[in-house]
């Protein structure tokens, strides 16, 4: 090979890399190579998720009425039918990040028994130091003919951020609004996305204190569908970590799994869904035993 061609051959080749690096044309993206993404701001474009982690339904304890709704309405959604945007707000660690990944999967699970498309409804998560991009990615699922849930986990805002006017205009505001293709689940430890700190503090030094705090709190009313997620008491704690030990087959005897269950609570200073699964992973490698996937 001469060493012009050697240099062409080189040059083609690095056409392709970058090609194949460069962000999609807006209003184009392949969505068809994984059932979940996370959209990529900077350059604009949705990274494929290969494996979702998330656990099945069935083991998620304590929370039956907010898995029942957000299960109905996703149902809805994957449907075609009216449906809530969603916030899941309230205690640290009781799976609310949990139920929304676990929903999709269920839904999708029901799609496919009764043949119709799982593959159309895919799971979209946006990064809330993104959320100011949400318009732009909106933009690529605006015209495909599958539906979308964009997820946002750990969603609130502090003083001087006005991101969420961006969120707020997408939701119901703007005058492109929502597309009806896709629903917004978001997850907060807050209920109205804001400190209460944040909220006193405004209604105290503003002229009309209620003028001062409608724009940020009136964001939390854009969502149809409030789910509250509380502390959980010891009985539905014992029951989160059964029902982690049963599906993984912990070969370990009732009494001294919930007796260092306990422990491992007071050691942490709480119960919930999170310190449950700490345990297991705990106790099973002590055990020597892998989990499940």
């Amino acid at each position: 090979m001469t060493n012009e061609a050697a240099i062409l051959e080189r040059l083609d080749r690095l056409v392709a890399a970058l090609e194949r690096m460069a962000p999609v044309a807006r209003g184009q993206a392949d969505f068809t190579s994984a059932e979940a993404f996370v959209w990529q701001a900077s350059p604009e474009g949705f990274q494929p998720v290969p494996h979702i982690n998330r656990q099945p339904l069935g083991l998620l304890k304590g929370i039956d009425i907010a898995a029942t709704q957000l299960l109905d309405n996703t149902r809805r959604f994957a449907k075609g039918l009216p449906s809530n945007n969603a916030l899941l707000w309230g205690a640290r660690g009781m799976g609310k990040s949990s139920l929304v990944k676990a929903a999709h999967a269920e839904v999708r699970r029901e799609l496919k028994l009764t043949n119709a498309s799982p593959d159309d409804l895919k799971l979209v998560e946006i990064h809330r130091e993104d959320i100011d991009t949400l318009p732009a990615c909106l933009g690529y699922m605006r015209t495909s003919r599958m539906r979308f849930i964009v997820f946002c986990d750990d969603l609130s805002f502090d003083h001087d951020d006005t991101s969420y006017k961006s969120l707020k205009a997408v939701l119901e505001g703007g005058i492109e609004g929502r597309p009806q293709n896709v629903l917004f689940y978001a997850t907060s430890n807050r209920r109205h996305l804001m400190p209460r700190d944040m909220i006193d503090n405004e209604r105290a030094t503003a002229i009309n204190p209620g003028e001062a705090i409608e724009e940020k709190v009136s964001l939390s009313d854009r969502f149809g569908l409030w789910l509250g997620f509380h502390n959980a008491s010891q009985s539905d704690y014992l029951d989160m970590v059964r029902s982690y030990a049963a599906h993984h087959k912990l070969k370990i005897a009732d009494d001294k799994l919930e007796r260092e269950a306990l422990e491992w609570s007071m050691t942490r200073g709480g119960r919930s869904g999170r310190v449950a699964w700490q345990f297991i992973q705990d106790i099973a490698g002590r055990l020597e035993q892998p989990l499940e996937v």
